[in-house]
């Protein structure tokens, strides 16, 4: 897969949750083993993929701006402690650069609200990961499903979670995950809004410019993606096949979530 920012070449964006041997059992399902990790990282590097910050790849789709023949987005949502102790080494060691999407009331610290699946980030790992090169993005205060919330408390997620980064880093993310992967019209102008320039979603696909930067798909990383998926995975092979129930669910969901939307009046 080559190509450049302007021709609209798509490019695989792998979204990781926990990275640890042993995790809590309600985030075992999206996890991956540090061994895990540090083997499709060494696929990512043996295939020649050059790994990009989300910043970095809106900005160049944005900018028109020249990208590597393999671009590749590695990133991790809510923040778990085991990016910091097992990822962190494996990107240095190839120099990848990444993106952790952080929801800041879950993180060990002052803004800690509680709710979190399991052990956390600190906001000095925050900072060292900052640090080391690693993009600090966007996940919301406390994790809802955003596209259920009245306006006030979608404000609310989306504002205070970037102020809370931009206080604790010193510079305010310019990047975005949406919990769940849920979203909405009303839900992106309220991220667009809170000063977010690019985001998220999930929708198991390529990202590809047509998009919008508010709306680039993922590929979801788990604990029972093989080395032959993930190798299919990047290189953008049979990604339908591969997420077909889970896109069947996400359907369903959609219709659900827009129903109850509906009811609560904010649905746009």
């Amino acid at each position: 897969m080559t190509g450049t920012a302007s021709d609209g070449a798509p490019v695989p964006v792998l979204m990781y949750h926990a990275v640890d041997r042993d995790p809590a059992p309600a985030a075992l399902g999206l996890s991956v083993t540090p061994e895990a990790f540090a083997a499709q990282m060494a696929v990512v590097a043996e295939r020649g993929f050059t790994p990009l910050t989300t910043a970095g790849l809106a900005a160049a789709w944005r900018d028109g701006t020249p990208l590597p023949a393999r671009p590749l987005l590695v990133t991790f949502d809510d923040g778990y402690e085991g990016v910091h102790r097992h990822a962190l080494p494996v990107l240095a060691k190839h120099s990848f650069a990444s993106t952790v999407f952080v929801s800041t009331g879950w993180l060990r610290g002052k803004h800690d609200g509680g709710g979190a699946l399991d052990t956390m980030l600190d906001w000095a790992q925050v900072r060292e990961l900052a640090d080391a090169g690693t993009e600090i993005g966007g996940h919301s205060h406390s994790h809802p499903q955003l596209d259920q919330l009245d306006a006030g408390r979608l404000r609310f997620e989306t504002l205070h979670c970037r102020e809370i980064v931009g206080e604790e880093l010193g510079t305010a993310p310019v990047s975005f995950a949406y919990p769940y992967g849920y979203s909405s019209r009303r839900v992106r102008r309220a991220v667009r809004e809170a000063g977010f320039a690019q985001a998220l979603a999930v929708g198991n696909a390529l990202a590809r410019r047509r998009q919008g930067p508010y709306a680039l798909e993922r590929v979801t990383v788990r604990r029972s993606t093989g080395t032959e998926e993930f190798v299919r995975l990047i290189e953008g092979r049979a990604i339908a096949r591969n997420f077909a129930a889970d896109r069947a669910m996400t359907k369903g969901y959609a219709l659900a979530r827009r129903a109850r939307g509906a009811l609560r009046g904010h649905w746009i």
